[in-house]
């Protein structure tokens, strides 16, 4: 039964004051196998109360600390001993292995998830926090994470499907399965200690059909390909200039729509005339030469003072996202001056008119940044293929110049 007291806690501390010499005192009974005591010592300048949990294990005498009195009051400790340590005593297990036995919430689930995507350099975690935020705030953020049935995920994305986002439904289903699978899988993960144990059984988003995939196969013809481009130099209505800078480069180098809104002054050398991504969405580097032409509108680039050579209408200190340039594009169409296209088609315009040009598969993949699958690629050739990216790109140069300057 325990038996300490704040009282006799008061007393421990001033004697230990009066005399210099630490004491321990315990909290109830278990000596022989395990309990609760209070470590009291002097210090310099005060008086220091630790909580710690005592174990005998094999004749020695094993201790961790819990908590200092009085920031964790003599109920608090008596709740953490009981929840996290009787346990594993009784089963005489090393206390040192013991962890906070609380089922891990929604909401830390989320954040562990996102902070975890972070520091791995995953482009997505800002869009994967936001959504998953607005999921834990539906769910209820402070809920045992395993306590999350099926159908209440479907009754979080079932609005969002039909208002007609299909494709964020299905964002959110696969942010949602992931940040549960990750808190199984974390639990086993002997590289890192987690505060917290969610013991989920089984992910609740698992059976959650996705949304059918549709592989577009919209591409421009050349004809188009110019209209386009020759409306973005010169727009019959006011347009913010970086978003139409910003969709020119694009068609001129046919990368990722997020890799060239997110461009930064320090991704730009224009000595060398390269852009260079540290990291990109496959997880490995990649550079490019500019063609010429590209060269000469990012001359024509005034980067705000962040840095940022394609900024926001709304807030110059960041740069424009991806689904902002998208909605530019979808009001154009609409209005039926630009031909029927989104970015990803802009991409895959790219990749059809190189090749009428002359570039060769292999080397409009790496200049797209495509992965590479086979063995010798990915383990084991490490050319940067720069020489031959710069002359694909100066060919591809002169076949713009050449569709741009017909009648």
């Amino acid at each position: 039964m325990p038996s300490l007291t704040d009282g006799e806690i008061r007393r421990a501390m001033k004697r230990v004051h009066a005399t210099g010499k630490a004491e321990d005192i315990s909290d109830g009974e278990g000596r022989g196998t395990g309990r609760l005591v209070l470590v009291v010592k002097p210090m310099k300048t005060r008086v220091a109360a630790d909580w710690a949990v005592q174990q005998w294990l094999d004749g020695r005498r094993k201790r961790k600390k819990i908590g200092s009195y009085p920031s964790m009051a003599l109920a608090e400790a008596r709740e953490v001993f009981e929840r996290d340590f009787a346990d594993v005593i009784q089963k005489r297990r090393n206390i040192q292995f013991a962890v906070d036995t609380r089922s891990g919430t929604v909401g830390e689930l989320f954040e562990a998830y996102v902070s975890d995507l972070e520091k791995a350099g995953k482009v997505s975690w800002r869009e994967a926090r936001k959504s998953l935020t607005k999921v834990a705030d539906a769910l209820g953020a402070g809920r045992p994470a395993r306590e999350i049935a099926p159908e209440e995920i479907i009754e979080v994305i079932r609005p969002i499907y039909r208002r007609g986002s299909k494709g964020m439904a299905d964002h959110v289903r696969g942010y949602v399965r992931a940040a549960f699978s990750w808190g199984m899988k974390s639990e086993l993960d002997y590289r890192c200690v987690r505060p917290r144990r969610f013991g989920i059984v089984v992910n609740p988003a698992a059976g959650i059909p996705t949304e059918p995939k549709r592989v577009g196969s919209r591409w421009l013809s050349e004809e188009e390909f110019v209209r386009l481009y020759r409306w973005l130099e010169a727009p019959d209505v006011r347009a913010h200039r970086p978003y139409t800078q910003a969709l020119r480069l694009l068609m001129l180098t046919g990368q990722r729509v997020e890799e060239i809104a997110s461009l930064h002054v320090d991704q730009w050398n224009a000595r060398e005339q390269i852009l260079d991504w540290g990291q990109t969405k496959n997880g490995r580097p990649h550079a490019i030469p500019l063609p010429s032409l590209a060269v000469e509108l990012l001359g024509t680039v005034k980067p705000s003072r962040q840095g940022w050579l394609f900024p926001s209408f709304h807030d110059y200190s960041t740069p424009v996202k991806h689904q902002t340039l998208y909605c530019f594009m979808w009001r154009q169409r609409e209005r039926d001056v630009i031909p029927l296209v989104t970015n990803r088609d802009l991409r895959r315009t790219w990749k059809t008119l190189a090749a009428k040009a002359g570039l060769s598969k292999d080397i409009r993949d790496r200049i797209q940044n495509h992965a590479l699958h086979d063995v010798s690629s990915r383990n084991y050739d490490r050319w940067s293929y720069m020489p031959e990216k710069r002359a694909a790109m100066e060919q591809w140069d002169g076949f713009v110049r050449g569709m741009l300057a017909a009648p």
